[in-house]
């Protein structure tokens, strides 16, 4: 039998080869950090979600350490049987004090929160609106859901308020929208989003994932960024970002929209309890996050360096503020062959092309961290000159 699914798999496999679109994984010898060795070529890493430089931190390596040997390696077990130590309820808590929200619920992953979220909360006579360009764990979330699914075009307003109307019949809706696109770097438009929730009686739900920890002037995501960090229902986000690159998530939210996910949220319920070594390693991050900007503030200066130094060089950035910069080049070939000139030059980027992103809008995302140098940041925007003259 699998002679012939063996056949369709390496057709299928061919094909993906064929168009350019093949996935390929570069092994890292040591932590990720800014420079790295990846099959052993020394290069600057500016394609990590490594935002505030905390993935090889000390103090969270420390942190995690000290939990082997306090907490153990693993819990073997789900959260309501015999998997929840002190710790997890102690970053439950924290979460909620960081954020500001009621209750919070931890997941192994934020793909596993928005995988389990959409089904509890809403049913058949309910109506989910979402963002277009929602990441593909809310997508996926949604298709497990009852709930009759629009969208709306991505940040348009007017057409979240088209989808809004034509849902009146709906028993509750919900508008989903990522607080940061993370192809664009653009932040959702939430002010607005709030206001349409309201005048609509709907709720707002955000993925803040690539946000949390460093937008916003205490790093409370974009909520705090927009001014809308009372009305927002529904946070989810990630450890696995800016908060040390581990892994983990969480749903943030009112206290019995969190209440009924710990009774029926499925990845909750039969997934194992988050590693005790991430849940300290967790902790130590928020510690470093709420008493010093120190990080932020660099992040920022980086950011903004490396959009100056790129816009003088004369190359087309998507605008916006945020450390992720999409380096538009349009054409998919050339943009592959760029990033891989860039990498002769000691640089690590990606290329993005469709189907990740439209026909002709081919890419490469920067993303830059707290971790960078200035110089590393003028040596990265060097390569990018040398790979287009080579190109």
């Amino acid at each position: 039998m699998y002679g012939r699914i063996k056949e369709h798999l390496a057709s299928e496999l061919a094909e993906i080869e064929a168009a350019g679109l093949t996935k390929r994984e570069r092994g890292i010898l040591g932590p990720q950090k800014a420079e790295i060795e990846a099959d052993g070529q020394e290069v600057l890493n500016f394609c990590a979600n490594n935002y505030l430089g905390l993935a090889d931190s000390s103090e969270l390596v420390d942190a995690a350490t000290r939990a082997l040997q306090e907490w153990g390696y693993g819990l073997a077990s789900v959260r309501f049987i015999c998997g929840t130590q002190e710790q997890h309820l102690e970053l439950e808590r924290r979460v909620s004090e960081f954020l500001g929200t009621e209750a919070t619920i931890l997941y192994s992953s934020c793909f596993d929160a928005n995988g389990g979220l959409f089904e509890v909360l809403l049913g058949a006579e309910d109506a989910i609106i979402s963002d277009e360009l929602n990441h593909a764990s809310i997508i996926d979330g949604i298709r497990l859901c009852k709930a009759r699914r629009l969208r709306y075009r991505n940040r348009d307003l007017a057409d979240l308020e088209e989808q809004l109307n034509a849902s009146q019949d709906a028993r509750f809706r919900a508008i989903v929208t990522d607080g940061v696109f993370s192809m664009d770097g653009y932040i959702a438009p939430l002010e607005g989003i709030c206001d349409l929730a309201e005048k609509y009686d709907a709720l707002v739900i955000v993925d803040d994932s690539h946000a949390v920890g460093f937008v916003g002037e205490h790093g409370r995501g974009t909520p705090e960024f927009c001014g809308v960090e009372d009305r927002i229902d529904v946070r989810t986000g990630t450890f696995g970002k800016a908060l040390g690159g581990a892994s983990g998530g969480y749903v943030s939210a009112r206290k019995e929209i969190v209440d009924l996910l710990r009774q029926r949220s499925r990845p909750y319920l039969f997934s194992n309890s988050l590693a005790p070594a991430i849940v300290a390693g967790t902790l130590a991050a928020l510690d470093l996050i709420e008493h010093s900007d120190d990080a932020r503030v660099r992040l920022t200066e980086n950011a903004r360096l490396f959009r100056t130094l790129m816009t003088e060089a004369g190359f087309e950035l998507l605008p916006g503020e945020h450390p992720i910069v999409p380096v538009m080049f349009g054409d998919a070939a050339l943009t592959a062959r760029i990033a891989a000139e860039m990498q002769r030059h000691g640089v690590y980027v990606t290329a993005f092309s469709y189907p990740v992103v439209p026909v002709g809008k081919a890419r490469i995302r920067v993303q830059l961290s707290a971790a960078h140098t200035p110089e590393q940041v003028r040596r990265c925007v060097d390569a990018f000159v040398a790979a287009r003259d080579a190109a």
